[in-house]
Parts: C-alpha cells; structure tokens; sequence
C-alpha cells in the first residue's frame, strides 16, 4: 500500500478540480495547470479533497498511485501558491540581470549570456548575485533553474558559479607548494 497515496489531496479556498474522466484541470489565482492521469490510477473529487485510488492490485498501479497523487498535489500547491528555487552567484564580476522577457549573465565570459526567459516563469533579481524563479509548474521552475545553473555551475576550487541557495559546495585543497 501506499502511504503517499492514501492520503487526499486538500484543495484549498480559491482553487478549483475538475475531473473527467482522466483528465484532471486545476485552476486558481497562480493559473490552470493540468495532467493527464495514469491509466491504472482513479481520481475522485470528494469532501473538498481529490482521493486518488489504484484500478487494480498490481505493482505498477501501487507505483503510480503515490507518484500520481505528489503530481495532483503539485498541481494544487502551484496555483495556489506557486513554487519558487533561489540561485546565488559567486565569483568576482558575476552578476545577473532582468531586462524585460530576458535574464543577462556576466558570468566570466567573454561575451555576456541571454537566457530568454520562459512563459509562465518569473524571475527577479533583487541583488546582482541573486535570482529568484518562480511559477505555478513546478517542473517547469526546476526546470528553467537548472538550465540556469549549468551556465556556470559551481568549481571545487574556488567556489565561483552559480549554484542552489540551499546547495553546499564541497570544496577541494589547491595545490600545494
């Protein structure tokens, strides 16, 4: 049994599910999200709460009713909330920049980087070294800060690049003399 699926889905004020047939579409203040909801997974709207149930008593319906339920609950949190990852840069002359649809990078290159910046997405950047993305999708933030990141992902040495607020760098002894 699945801990993870057992439990319904609250489907907060100012949201609204809508469920047919396998199709589930959320709708709330952040947007409309919606996914297509495995063959072997039931999804039902009851008591202000989605309860997603497995069609039969295999592996693979076990398997996909936890994964499916975090995807629904996703959904949810998303539009009522949103979903925001922090990116921090370090290294001398980095620094970040939003001008309109478009993040410009001065990360130590030659030339400066534009990373058009995609819909649904929102990205500010309150210090120069500092980048907040945020939106209703998660996968899609996760996403666009990842690609973000392996710009100029973080050294062992000295630490420069751009790397996850929440990431520790493990960081290597240089040479010696």
């Amino acid at each position: 049994m699945s801990r993870v699926g057992k439990s319904p889905v609250a489907v907060p004020k100012g949201v609204t599910v809508d469920i047919k047939g396998q199709n589930v579409k959320v709708k709330g203040k952040l947007g409309e999200l919606s996914l297509v909801v495995d063959n072997d997974v039931e999804a039902k709207l009851a008591d202000g709460a989605v309860r997603l149930t497995p069609r039969a008593d295999t592996q693979r319906a076990r398997t996909m009713w936890g994964t499916t339920r975090s995807l629904v609950n996703n959904l949810v949190k998303g539009v009522a909330d949103g979903f925001t990852v922090n990116l921090e840069i370090s290294g001398v002359g980095f620094r970040a920049a939003v001008q309109g649809k478009v993040l410009q990078l001065q990360l130590g290159f030659s030339h400066e980087i534009k990373y058009p910046i995609p819909e649904g997405i929102a990205i500010k950047c309150e210090r120069p070294t500092a980048i907040a993305i945020s939106g209703a999708d998660r996968q899609k933030v996760g996403q666009v800060a990842a690609e973000v990141r392996a710009l100029r992902p973080p050294e062992p040495y000295k630490g420069k690049g751009i790397k996850y607020d929440t990431e520790v760098v493990r960081r290597k002894e240089g040479k010696k003399k």
